[in-house]
C-alpha cells in the first residue's frame, strides 16, 4: 500500500496522486507540487490515505509544502491576469482574422507558461498569433485546440435537468455514450431530446445503463409471446423496466383479445441475451449512430502550438 493525497489543478479536472510525506493534509486544503509543467497550485479533493500500488503512476512526486498566504495571493494575482491575456488574446485573433473561439486562458503557477484553449472547425494555422502573443507576454505561449465537449466542461452551464453541467461539476473523464444506451433505456431516439448543452449525447445516459441492462435482462421484449401463470399465452405489449411489469395482449374466451398486466415473475419466456439485444438493429438506430459517429471524428481534431 502507498500513501497518497488526491489534487485537482482545475474544476472538475482530472485527479492525480502525490505523496503527501511529513505532512498529514485534509480534504479542501491547498498544497503546491511539482508537475510535468514546472511548480502547480493544486486543490486538495482526497486527503491523506493509503491506495493499492498497482492504483500509483510511479515515481510518485511529494508535496513541496501546504500553500501559505503568499502563494494564495500568487493564484489569485494569476486568476486576474487570465482575464487580461483573455482579453488581449480576443484581439489578436481579430487583428489576424482567425476563424477560432478562445474559451480559455491559464497561467502556469510559476508563469513559466500561458495555455490559451480554443474551439475552430478545421485546422488553424497560428504560428503569427504566437509570436504576436509571445512579444506580448514574454513567456511561452501554448495554444491547445478543444472539441465541443471540452469547451462545455470548461465553460460551464446548467442541462435540461436544471441542475449544473455534471462535467463541470464532478465528471474528471468523458465515459463513451451511444445511441444505443438511450435506446436501452426506452428514451426517445430523437437526437434534440437526449443532447447535453455541448450538442453531443448527454453523460448522464451512462449513469444508469448497468442498471438498465440488469432489468431489462429479466424482461420480455416487445412483440415478443409469453404464458402467464395463469394458464394464458399472448405477445408482449409493453414494458415498464424500473417496475417490471409487462402488459401482455392475451386471447380469452370467445377468441377476444385483451389487455393484461403482469409482474414480470408471472411470465415464463424466453431471457433475452446481452448478444442477442446488442443484435437488434433498426434503420433509425443505425442512422443516428452514424450520425454520432461522424459528429465525433469532425470535432475530435487537436493541435498545440508552443513559443
Amino acid at each position: 500500500m502507498t500513501k497518497v493525497i488526491g489534487v485537482r489543478f482545475r474544476n472538475a479536472g482530472k485527479i492525480y496522486y502525490f505523496s503527501p510525506g511529513k505532512y498529514e493534509i485534509a480534504a479542501g486544503q491547498h498544497v503546491i507540487v511539482e508537475t510535468a509543467r514546472g511548480i502547480e497550485y493544486g486543490y486538495v479533493v482526497l486527503g491523506t490515505r493509503e491506495v493499492e500500488d498497482n492504483k500509483v503512476v510511479q515515481p510518485l512526486k511529494q508535496v513541496i509544502r501546504m500553500a501559505n498566504k503568499e502563494d494564495e495571493a500568487l493564484e489569485a494575482a494569476n486568476k486576474k491576469k487570465e482575464k487580461d491575456a483573455f482579453r488581449v488574446c480576443q484581439e489578436k485573433i481579430r487583428k489576424h482574422n482567425l476563424e477560432m473561439k478562445l474559451i480559455d486562458v491559464e497561467y502556469t503557477f510559476d508563469n513559466n507558461k500561458i495555455l490559451f484553449y480554443f474551439t475552430a472547425d478545421g485546422r488553424i494555422d497560428f504560428r503569427e498569433l504566437v509570436k504576436d502573443l509571445a512579444s506580448v507576454f514574454k513567456t511561452r505561449i501554448e495554444l491547445r485546440q478543444v472539441g465541443v465537449r471540452d469547451e462545455t466542461k470548461i465553460m460551464g452551464g446548467v442541462g435540461i435537468c436544471g441542475r449544473p453541467l455534471c462535467c463541470h461539476t464532478y465528471l474528471s473523464d468523458f465515459a463513451p455514450v451511444s445511441i444505443r444506451m438511450a435506446k436501452e433505456q426506452n428514451l426517445s431516439l430523437n437526437p434534440t431530446k437526449i443532447s447535453g448543452v455541448c450538442g453531443r449525447l448527454m453523460c448522464c445516459l451512462k449513469n444508469e445503463e448497468e442498471t438498465y441492462e440488469y432489468l431489462n435482462s429479466k424482461l420480455p421484449g416487445v412483440g415478443d409471446y409469453v404464458t402467464t401463470d395463469d394458464g394464458l399465452k399472448g405477445e408482449v405489449h409493453s414494458v415498464n423496466v424500473l417496475r417490471q411489469l409487462v402488459k401482455v395482449v392475451v386471447t380469452v374466451d370467445k377468441d377476444e383479445k385483451e389487455i393484461r398486466e403482469y409482474k414480470a415473475e408471472q411470465l415464463k419466456f424466453r431471457p433475452r441475451r446481452k448478444k442477442e439485444r446488442a443484435s437488434v438493429q433498426d434503420a433509425e438506430l443505425k442512422k443516428l449512430e452514424a450520425m454520432e459517429k461522424k459528429e465525433g471524428k469532425s470535432k475530435s481534431g487537436g493541435k498545440e502550438g508552443k513559443k
